[in-house]
């Protein structure tokens, strides 16, 4: 494994996101001094915290699976995620409905989930969904030491008896007919694939390798942290800052200073020069290029993964049949992904993920009240709409949005709404992310594991980037990855073989 060259005594971290911090943990581990950076306030990044009225919302993501990643970083420095943040494992982990009614509760129990298939689609599905579960187990077992949790410097690592492995079992074939040699209702393959879309390719399109983030969805567990997602980045803010990590709150990161290949310092927008000996930089792909000055060339430019709107709604009112996580589905697929990924249409029949945290902690919202957030796939600015068009557009299909819950049994949803906020990809473009989307580089084939944008950067001795837009990819699960892989190109450290690694969490059970 290449690692930066010379001294990496100090470190600087630009971004307290879940990448960065994770970063942070390893390298003070491993007995670096290292600085943070963050522009905001407060840590998060993407997964951070916004006051809405009394409300606390999660401003990113809404599902935690893997927390074992998460609880490695804190591991590094002797610490423990089990002992900082309070684990509510979700059950059932989706609540899905569908358009004609139907509705099925997915559980990563196997043998409850099994007992749920055969209620919801017969025998026979029961029991390829049993097929189908082993299956997923056995695609994650071939893919997370050898191609998502390892730094590649090569194509040709990726040449190994694993590939074969994974080539046995399909993974370089399509998702969605994949899936569908275990199931053949097709809102079953649905809940089974889906989960492309955080890959930011169609369930047809998609490699089937990409069935590994099903498996953490439905079988490895569900978690949702007391607090919101935000109870995770401030809890490993907390454990490194006790771990001897400086933090700089509200200090942007405008330029870097080098010297024959070698960054010497980072500037702040304040003036402030912090001298280091390596850096490591988590903003999206275009804010790190800005820093470094230039973006490496590719022979074909990057292509995004599509966007989302975002309604974070507090209401006086719930409705007892969403779960804390609700997948409604609409009765276009095809077309819809369609839309997303190719003509760059805003849903004409949208598929949902609904979630109400104020499920599994009331506090989140003031007494009597709840929280819903709203998440409604979009195309990216590149594709789609431009940021411009959104500013008006966005109001319009705020409207359009309440209407469709509305109409899919949320009565006098619009009418309990106490405090809102939307999100539209012209928020996104403003927080730096390219293309209008917070999931930045999609998960095709030529941008996949050692075609991604690289952790170290072509020209420069000490840089290393992290983050969703570089290896492994898009997801909590990858995004703590990312940390540590950035991590171990510093100090040279194992990584997934690293003395702290700890057994998965799997089946749904918690420590």
């Amino acid at each position: 494994m290449r690692t930066v060259s010379g001294p990496t005594d100090h470190v600087v971290v630009v971004g307290a996101g879940l990448s960065g911090l994770a970063a942070t943990l390893h390298l003070l581990g491993a007995g670096r001094r290292v600085t943070v950076v963050e522009r905001d306030a407060a840590p998060g990044g993407r997964a951070g915290r916004l006051e809405l009225g009394g409300y606390r919302v999660d401003t990113g993501p809404t599902v935690l699976t893997m927390p074992h990643l998460a609880d490695e970083a804190f591991a590094a420095v002797g610490d423990s995620l089990y002992r900082r943040v309070e684990l509510v494992g979700l059950h059932p982990a989706y609540r899905a409905r569908f358009a004609d009614g139907s509705r099925l509760d997915v559980h990563t129990d196997g043998d409850v989930m099994e007992a749920e298939v055969r209620r919801f689609a017969g025998a026979t599905e029961a029991e390829g969904y049993r097929r189908l579960r082993h299956w997923l187990e056995r695609m994650y077992r071939a893919q997370m030491r050898r191609f998502i949790d390892t730094n590649f410097d090569s194509p040709f690592q990726l040449v190994h008896p694993d590939l074969a492995r994974l080539a046995a079992l399909g993974g370089f074939g399509r998702l969605d007919p994949q899936i569908g040699r275990f199931l053949s209702d097709p809102r079953l393959r649905r809940v089974f694939s889906f989960q492309s879309l955080y890959a930011g390719v169609a369930p047809a399109r998609a490699l089937a390798a990409y069935a590994v983030i099903a498996y953490m969805d439905t079988v490895a567990g569900v978690w949702f942290p007391k607090g919101g997602m935000y109870a995770l980045p401030r809890a490993m803010a907390d454990a490194a800052a006790d771990a001897g990590g400086e933090f700089r709150w509200s200090a942007e990161a405008t330029r870097l200073e080098t010297t024959a290949g070698r960054v010497r310092a980072v500037r702040l927008a304040s003036g402030e020069r912090i001298a280091c000996d390596a850096v490591v930089l988590t903003p999206d792909l275009p804010v790190a290029h800005r820093l470094l000055g230039r973006a490496p060339r590719r022979p074909v430019r990057l292509r995004h993964a599509p966007s989302a709107v975002v309604l974070h709604a507090g209401t006086d009112r719930t409705w007892p049949d969403l779960a804390h996580h609700t997948l409604s589905f609409g009765a276009a697929w095809e077309r819809t992904f369609d839309e997303l990924t190719r003509t760059g249409r805003v849903m004409s029949d949208p598929s949902l993920l609904i979630t109400r945290p104020t499920t599994h902690d009331p506090t989140l919202a003031p007494e009597g009240r709840h929280l819903h957030y709203v998440l409604a796939p979009c195309p990216n600015t590149a594709t789609g709409p431009s940021a411009g068009t959104w500013r008006g557009l966005g109001p319009r299909y705020r409207d359009r949005l309440l209407a469709e819950l509305e109409r899919r049994g949320l009565d006098g949803f619009e009418a309990s709404v106490d405090r809102e906020l939307l999100v539209t990809p012209v928020d996104w473009t403003a927080d730096g992310h390219a293309a209008g989307t917070p999931f930045s580089v999609s998960h095709t084939f030529a941008q996949t594991g050692p075609f991604r944008p690289r952790n170290l950067v072509r020209g420069y001795d000490n840089v290393v980037l992290a983050g969703c837009g570089t290896t492994p990819g898009v997801g909590v699960p990858t995004v703590l990855v990312s940390g540590k892989l950035a991590a171990a190109r510093i100090t040279g450290s194992p990584g997934a073989t690293g003395a702290h690694r700890r057994t998965p969490v799997l089946e749904g059970h918690s420590r």
